[in-house]
């Protein structure tokens, strides 16, 4: 499997159907004109057939980001951070003495360059920049004391009022450097380093901060920065103004869903949502923002939805009021791994607009008329009676979303967008109109079962005989036989600790990553007559027994545990809508559309067992914070 990503530009070599095919031109958001590579017959191809070509020689295998120490992410992120402005250029707008002014500042070739930005287009990762075994040949930085001094001269006589030109401000930095012995920089060094200021910066400096101001500051109410599709995502959660039931055929209340949701500020249109009883939190953000990157069509074929959602590929900025999800976790690792750049929302400037808060009233205003809706406030609601007149179920309600996004609000006149509907901007910017050109199709993910991974908490453990333990939970597969005490490489007296994700909604499964193949393995719990419980259950389990005074835990125990606490949610089902609440929530994680496949279902390495051990339902028993 390709590990990375593949375009579908002009030009691009895909694969459709087993046959290679070159691209021609963009047919829409959802179909490309692409040739025959062997008959040379031109035809339209739907995009969500498409797959990467393949690519002669085996691609790099890519490290899970905990394996990177830290000198070497660093060192990655700096060499994105040279890059990003190129790689955000249009397209035709990047050029050669472009890329050799970056080049020549940063002190690499432009070959350099151009390595980097074609290491990072193909893989769309940030660790794909990471050094090889050795430092890079060729490109030298000037001599520090020469950078002070063009610094120095730059800052006081071209950012000045005086304005002066910079073959003065080269004359002026010759003859310094002359005065003290040092070497003299060639004069296209000054210019590049003028060429390369940001024109606000050049404008105020030498023109005055009213005139910056006046031509930079955004007018209340727009984005800056979001000038094109996918370029800033605004996301967000909220509780829904609705009371939900537990099944359809006794329709007893379990209380409100809880919404997180994406939205591309250029268009309006919603790239990604996740509806869910779960607390909010790392997990529900990083299932909104999966759902968000990766194509929607299978997604919308399981809930039989036939209208196109043609919204993929990654964000430039993800843009939030409240960023704790990100900050120091590895949901913000796996966001810079990207390439994606999380921003916090200003305080006190309302230029940032608030986006995805106008959204969430449109939203909440349809939700308004369907039946057990809890109105926004007390007032409104009045004697109307939610609960009794609940009726919708979570599946339900998620489909019922589905479709007022795709066939509805997509559809509609936007206000925000001068009345144009969401759908038809989003396909502006992407395709482009008579006047401006577009940013063409992004760029799709070629391995989606890596990239949800990549969202996923994990845990560090040893392999034994046993085969993996975690949280006193037994984990076994024949692939793991060869890493059992395995010594640690930088240390042999200790065992070596292996990276192991997890989906906190399901822990029947780990996904063990090996280092060397740097591939993950699907591995089940040891005891697969265990049933599925989540992380939730497991805490609930083992305070629970602290408050037994059980003083030694074991497997035994925890799924003893489990067992009882889920006989007397059954019983309590009837009776309070806590309960209720909390069967509905396993229900929804057992009929989950975003676990992710399987072994037997996907590319990774190891068998999955031929007993189904999703069959029986799992049932959490109380709401506790979520896995971080």
């Amino acid at each position: 499997m390709h590990n990375g990503q593949f375009s579908l530009l002009p030009g691009s070599t895909v694969k459709f159907k087993d046959k290679q095919y070159v691209i021609l031109d963009i047919a829409g958001l959802d179909a490309v004109i692409a040739k025959d590579m062997v008959s040379g017959k031109s035809e339209r191809l739907p995009v969500s057939q498409l797959e990467p070509d393949v690519i002669p020689t085996s691609p790099k295998a890519r490290q899970d980001l905990l394996c990177i120490n830290d000198d070497d992410w660093m060192e990655a992120r700096k060499r994105f951070e040279i890059i990003r402005p190129l790689l955000e250029m249009g397209i035709g707008q990047k050029t050669a003495e472009q890329v050799r002014l970056v080049a020549t500042d940063n002190g690499v070739n432009a070959a350099t360059i151009y390595r980097w930005i074609k290491s990072f287009q193909e893989t769309g990762l940030v660790s794909s920049l990471i050094r090889a075994s050795r430092k890079d040949a060729g490109g030298t930085r000037l001599d520090h004391k020469v950078e002070e001094v063009i610094k120095e001269f730059i800052n006081k006589y071209f950012l000045s009022l005086e304005r002066s030109s910079p073959t003065d401000v080269w004359d002026d930095i010759k003859a310094r450097c002359m005065d003290l012995k040092l070497p003299v920089p060639h004069q296209n060094t000054i210019r590049n380093r003028i060429s390369l200021l940001s024109e606000e910066t050049k404008l105020e400096k030498r023109m005055g901060k009213k005139a910056a101001k006046e031509k930079f500051t955004p007018l209340k109410g727009s984005f800056p920065g979001a000038d094109y599709p996918l370029a800033v995502v605004q996301i967000d959660h909220t509780p829904m103004d609705l009371i939900l039931v537990e099944d359809d055929e006794f329709r007893k209340p379990i209380g409100k869903p809880n919404l997180t949701l994406a939205i591309d500020v250029f268009s309006k249109m919603v790239t990604g949502y996740y509806i869910g009883l779960d607390p909010v939190g790392a997990l529900s953000t990083g299932l909104c923002l999966s759902h968000s990157i990766l194509p929607k069509d299978n997604w919308l074929s399981a809930m039989e939805i036939a209208t196109p959602w043609p919204v993929w590929g990654k964000m430039r900025v993800v843009h939030t009021d409240n960023a704790k999800e990100f900050r120091g976790t590895m949901m913000g690792k796996a966001c810079e791994e990207h390439g994606i750049v999380l921003e916090q929302r200003p305080r006190g400037q309302p230029q940032y607009g608030g986006h995805i808060e106008r959204s969430f009233r449109t939203y909440m205003a349809k939700v308004h008329t369907i039946q057990g809706t809890t109105r926004s406030n007390v007032q409104d609601k009045g004697d109307y009676n939610a609960e009794g007149k609940a009726c919708m179920t979570i599946s339900a309600l998620e489909k019922w979303f589905a479709i007022f996004i795709v066939e509805y609000y997509h559809q509609k006149e936007h206000a925000g967008n001068n009345g144009v509907p969401p759908i038809t901007m989003y396909e502006r910017g992407i395709l482009g109109t008579p006047d401006t050109p577009g940013v063409g199709l992004p760029m799709r993910i070629a391995d989606e079962t890596r990239l949800k991974i990549d969202f996923l908490p994990y845990e560090m453990r040893t392999v034994q005989e046993y085969g993996v333990v975690n949280e006193y939970i037994y984990y076994y597969h024949d692939a793991l036989r060869r890493w059992m005490h395995s010594p640690d490489p930088k240390n042999p007296k200790k065992k070596q600790l292996f990276i192991c994700r997890y989906d906190p909604r399901n822990l029947s499964t780990i996904y063990f990553y090996e280092p060397d193949t740097k591939n993950y393995i699907y591995v089940p719990y040891k005891d697969i007559s265990r049933p599925p419980i989540s992380i939730w259950e497991l805490r609930a389990a083992k305070k629970h027994l602290a408050e037994e005074n059980q003083v030694t835990i074991n497997e035994e125990l925890i799924f003893g545990a489990v067992k009882k606490m889920r006989a007397i949610v059954e019983s309590e089902a009837g009776k309070t809508s806590k309960a209720r609440r909390q069967a509905a929530r396993a229900k929804g994680w057992a009929k989950s559309k975003d676990h992710i496949p399987a072994a037997k279902e996907s590319l990774l390495p190891g068998k999955a067992p031929d007993e189904d051990i999703f069959s029986e339902p799992v049932t959490p028993f109380d709401d506790i914070g979520e896995a971080s």
